[in-house]
């Protein structure tokens, strides 16, 4: 629990669940280290999946068509590989606390209690509100979706939606995890199928028997221009374009983490998924960005369409150019799934943010209560109020522009959230290494630290601040769009300052940080 002060204060341990092989399992009591009242009921499989899958979605499969437009094939590869670069450094550094401190909601608490409780505080309501819009988000794109087929009414599509997405968030977390594997095996399924299509395209092997190579990395060449500003400059900032919407695609990835407080057994399974996030960077974002380099035209005027649905998706526009008629259907009903299946994770992930701040005394503990099942009902209805936002998407403007306008608002949430995770990481290093505490005592060591952290730290950092840099071109101008791009900064920024005016909380010192509390420990 907190003192008057704002920092934690060590309680014991206290035996209260079962691991799979049936041995005891020494918990943290509630709400102290960050314990909350959920139960271990995910699978080390769930955790697998959830974390080779999460994050797969529309960014993947149909917002890379604008960023190939932007930036050619060259800048979208290299766009991938650098923030891929930045998320993996992110994700090695949040595993190891996570695998040290398998907590509720994870990310709070560990601003809380590395850094200062009004960064945790803030960051509970940065990145919950993020994942809460997402919901909306995905419900839009999925009446979008939809609308590649039928004109059904997109209220309907987000009805339907909203209340499959609400009915499995207040079932018992298996069930969540379960719909993640069969979604996840859905969405890898359809990315290795593209995959192999794009091989055959490229090769000849299509209906229509033309052989494409490498020919768009010599016309219209590996760069192209961004808003027609020729020669490097626009080469750069249609690198730059590409380098914000890949940021968009990878936030997610690290949602996985946040299933430490109710895994079976985090020591496995949480290093385990930032082992494989490797293998995952580079065959679904680089290997991805490399084919759509050699399948379609940067120049193609479907990839900047607009339609929200496969028609902008640069694997179907190749697909349909080389006369293949029935895979575009299949390819948007695996889309439409992500889609549903993304909004469903943001739904999870927000209601353990509301979580989080119940453990750590920043909300009134009505919104920790679970259950029998383990579920936090109430945080569950608060993170899906937000979801009905999809309804905006009927008015004017349409469903793509809300969906693109709650986007920007994520991403940069998402961002700041990288930025964060990362300095808590570094501040638990240091605390560390002022106590004297060895690493090796640690069940799992993320590599290369600190300087993993360092660099996930600064990567963010940079990313978040040039998220909006079109805004600023010379008669490009959008106070709509610079508001999107950077609302999320103050949003961040200004809680700390009320929760440090009002609880008058201090920097956590390396000296005094807790490094115990909340730790798991097998009998």
């Amino acid at each position: 629990m907190f003192n008057h002060s704002g920092d934690i204060e060590s309680l014991p341990a206290s035996s209260s669940q079962h691991d799979a092989d049936n041995k005891p399992i020494l918990e943290p009591q509630l709400n102290v280290g960050g314990h909350g009242a959920t139960q271990r009921r995910l699978q080390n499989y769930h955790v697998t999946m959830i974390g080779f899958c999460s994050g797969i979605g529309t960014g993947l499969f149909i917002g890379t068509g604008a960023a190939y437009a932007n930036a050619g094939p060259a800048g979208l590869l290299l766009a991938y590989i650098i923030v891929g670069s930045v998320l993996w450094c992110v994700m090695q550094s949040i595993a190891e606390l996570a695998t040290v401190i398998p907590t509720a909601g994870s990310f709070p608490h560990f601003a809380s209690r590395f850094i200062d409780p009004a960064v945790g505080f803030s960051l509970a309501i940065s990145y919950g509100y993020c994942y809460t819009i997402s919901i909306a988000a995905e419900c839009s794109a999925s009446a979008i979706l939809v609308g590649y087929w039928t004109d059904m009414s997109p209220a309907i599509v987000i009805t339907i939606s909203l209340v499959l997405i609400l009915a499995l968030n207040l079932l018992s977390v298996r069930w969540f995890g379960e719909s993640e594997v069969i979604a996840g095996a859905i969405k890898v399924a359809c990315f290795l199928g593209l995959v192999i299509v794009s091989i055959v395209i490229t090769s000849g092997g299509a209906p229509d028997g033309e052989t494409i190579g490498f020919r768009y990395w010599h016309n219209p060449g590996a760069w192209v221009d961004y808003n027609g500003i020729t020669g490097s400059t626009g080469h750069f900032l249609g690198f730059l374009a590409a380098f914000v919407n890949a940021s968009f695609s990878f936030i997610g990835v690290e949602v996985v983490v946040i299933t430490a407080a109710e895994s079976v057994d985090p020591h496995v399974a949480i290093p385990k998924s930032a082992r494989r996030v490797t293998y995952r960077i580079a065959l679904f974002y680089i290997l991805g960005a490399l084919l759509i380099g050699l399948i379609v035209d940067p120049r193609d005027p479907g990839l900047v369409s607009g339609t929200g649905n496969a028609n902008s998706s640069p694997w179907v526009i190749a697909i349909k150019q080389a006369g293949i008629v029935a895979l575009p259907s299949i390819v948007n009903a695996c889309i439409l799934i992500s889609a549903w299946s993304a909004g469903n994770s943001y739904c999870w992930v927000g209601s353990r943010m509301i979580l989080a701040m119940t453990t750590d005394r920043q909300l009134p503990q009505i919104f920790g209560r679970t259950w029998k099942n383990g579920v936090p009902y109430v945080a569950v209805l608060a993170s899906f109020l937000f979801g009905p936002l999809a309804y905006l998407s009927l008015g004017s403007g349409g469903a793509s522009q809300a969906f693109s306008w709650l986007m920007n608002l994520s991403t940069v949430a998402g961002l700041i959230a990288w930025a964060t995770l990362c300095f808590s990481y570094i501040r638990f290093h240091a605390a560390m290494k002022a106590q004297g505490v060895s690493r090796d005592s640690l069940p799992w060591k993320g590599p290369f630290q600190p300087f993993t952290a360092w660099y996930g730290f600064v990567g963010a950092s940079i990313i978040t601040l040039i998220t909006g840099f079109p805004v600023f071109l010379k008669g490009n101008w959008s106070t709509p769009d610079f508001i999107a791009s950077y609302v999320g900064i103050p949003i961040f920024v200004v809680p700390i300052i009320v929760w440090k005016l009002v609880h008058k909380t201090k920097f956590a010192r390396a000296s005094t940080i807790d490094l115990w509390s909340g730790r798991l420990h097998k009998a």
